[in-house]
């Protein structure tokens, strides 16, 4: 209780006066038209009437603190079963929303979860161990997506060659009627968990997509529950102190410092002290794809404390800080130059279910559906195809240190490049005073992770917000964002095949194919979108080195 009697907030939103004195008409507008209260509701008609016909199917979210109370004893069920026979290793194969939010929840928690959400045979070979203490949860909305079936695939024979059932080993969370929900039930795998078919994959934290890996690893997903149902109330008032109309109005309606229209990037602060790691990768998604289309959007750029992007005091960014307990306002490592700031405190529960009230309420300042994702499929397609066609890779300009350059003449100029350094320059060369970078790893992210350390650097280097993402993974966040947002941002491309190649079994590629498929395809829809790409391709570890030193402003 406060000092006064009254009851503690579940969560704080704080502004800084920048924010603030941006913000007012926004906030005014979404309490004016109960985008709150009727988004708590299920009114499908808050976003327009050409958003109407998703919506109406996609607003299921906002009961999940209620709808999903029977799954946690299921759940505990399952977990005293298997640590029963000794199995307390859980792999969680899944991509975009059905991987981000358990990730998050199990950090917070403090328990173990192997998530395999890549196509890089070296990262999907190294999570093929231990079976013999191993459950993998098989996660997929549609019970088609690629990535995930390729990772079941190679489970299912690893356990196979090590005698184990697979059967025993396969849980699966799907939505009723898919595809994989039929194969699972043929295969008798060792249950099946159907997730809440009116809750896009985004949405779905507080589903059985959240909660079944996050409780078989150990996370007390009651608790979870009990946190998004402690502040449910408030994000469905239609009031100005509500906490996700605040962030709403913060995110989707400040303009920027120069008066060169909004400050539509996001810069999520990822700090271990605040006690929620990896929230901001989980609300990178949630907002990248649920706002970047149509030409608009808001770019989430997910930074260590300290970065660039948060002392540099950009006109056209607002800086976000997360926090489980309160963070007094003002601290120097929140504060910087433009003191455009937010500060979010509260438990990840409540947490969980106030980003998502406030991207919905995102959508509607930026009059976009926030639960379509038109631009994702496009990227998936031209992946297919290629993995159908088979075509050369794309001729490289030039060669150096062992790392192929490859990119358009309108990308590098009809010289080319001179070097790698000279190549990133170029690229640079292309960004605006609003524009961003995205830099699009494909390789193992776990036995390369130094390579993130280059982030601060090109922010630094550029001037510009910087944002980092992992191939496949990012294809199913910031990759709708970067066709459908405004177009802006330039786009470099680290792909490589660095370890031993590894089936697909029963289809007819390899994951290492598919994973340059992946690559190969999302670039060819950037360029089809007039988007800068510049794509360096690694042939061994000495190339990787050329490339960390390029990106860091160091090559020789």
């Amino acid at each position: 209780m406060s000092p006064g009697g009254e009851q503690e907030p579940v969560v704080r939103v704080e502004v800084s006066e920048a924010v603030a004195a941006g913000r007012g008409e926004a906030l005014e507008r979404l309490v004016a038209e109960r985008v709150a209260s009727r988004t708590a509701s299920g009114d499908a008609t808050v976003w327009g009437p050409e958003a109407e016909a998703e919506a109406s199917k996609r607003l299921g979210w906002t009961r999940l603190h209620e709808t999903s109370r029977g799954l946690p004893a299921e759940i505990a069920a399952l977990r005293g079963e298997l640590l029963a026979e000794g199995v307390d290793r859980v792999v969680l194969a899944g991509m975009g929303g059905s991987s981000l939010a358990p990730e998050v929840v199990c950090a917070a928690h403090g328990v173990p979860l192997v998530t395999l959400d890549a196509t890089d045979p070296g990262q999907v070979r190294d999570a093929l161990v231990e079976l013999e203490r191993t459950v993998v949860v098989v996660s997929s909305k549609s019970g088609g997506t690629v990535e995930t079936d390729s990772q079941r695939r190679a489970f299912v024979e690893a356990f196979e060659q090590a005698g184990i059932d697979p059967a025993r080993r396969v849980v699966v969370v799907t939505d009723p009627g898919s595809p994989l929900e039929t194969a699972a039930r043929e295969a008798g795998y060792r249950a099946v968990f159907l997730a809440d078919p009116e809750v896009g994959g985004r949405y779905s934290a507080l589903t059985a997509f959240g909660l079944v890996p996050s409780g078989l690893a150990g996370a007390d997903v009651d608790r979870l529950l009990d946190e998004a149902a402690a502040v449910a109330g408030d994000c469905a008032r239609d009031d100005a102190a509500n906490p996700a109309l605040q962030l709403a109005a913060a995110m989707a309606a400040v303009p920027s410092a120069d008066g060169q229209g909004p400050r539509d990037k996001l810069v999520l602060v990822d700090d271990p002290a605040g006690a929620l790691p990896g929230l901001p990768d989980w609300a990178e998604q949630l907002v990248a794809e649920s706002t970047g289309k149509e030409g608009v959007g808001v770019l989430p750029v997910v930074v260590p404390p300290g970065a660039p992007e948060v002392t540099a005091g950009l006109p056209d960014a607002v800086v976000v800080r997360c926090a489980a307990t309160h963070v007094p306002h003002g601290t120097a490592d929140v504060e910087g130059p433009e003191d455009a700031h937010v500060v979010v405190t509260g438990p990840l529960g409540a947490q969980l279910l106030l980003w998502e009230h406030a991207t919905a309420a995102a959508g509607f300042l930026l009059g976009i559906n926030p639960f379509d994702q038109p631009d994702v499929e496009s990227a998936k397609q031209a992946a297919r195809g290629l993995l159908e066609s088979t075509p050369a890779p794309r001729e490289a300009r030039s060669t150096h240190h062992g790392v192929d350059v490859v990119a358009d003449d309108a990308t590098l100029g009809s010289r080319g490049a001179d070097g790698l350094d000279e190549a990133v320059e170029a690229l640079l060369g292309h960004l605006g005073p609003h524009g961003y970078l995205a830099v699009m790893v494909y390789l193992d992210r776990l036995a390369h992770a130094d390579l993130a350390g280059a982030r601060d650097a090109l922010a630094a280097r550029s001037g510009r917000p910087v944002t980092f993402g992992w191939g496949p993974r990012f294809l199913h966040s910031t990759g709708q964002l970067h066709k459908g947002g405004p177009p802006v941002g330039v786009f470099l491309q680290v792909v490589g095949d660095l370890a031993e190649d590894l089936p697909v079994p029963g289809r007819d590629f390899t994951f290492g194919r598919l994973k340059a498929a992946q690559a190969d395809g999302d670039a060819g829809v950037l360029r089809d979108h007039d988007r800068p790409v510049l794509t360096l391709r690694v042939r061994d570890a000495a190339g990787l080195a050329a490339v960390d030193a390029a990106l860091r402003g160091r090559a020789g």
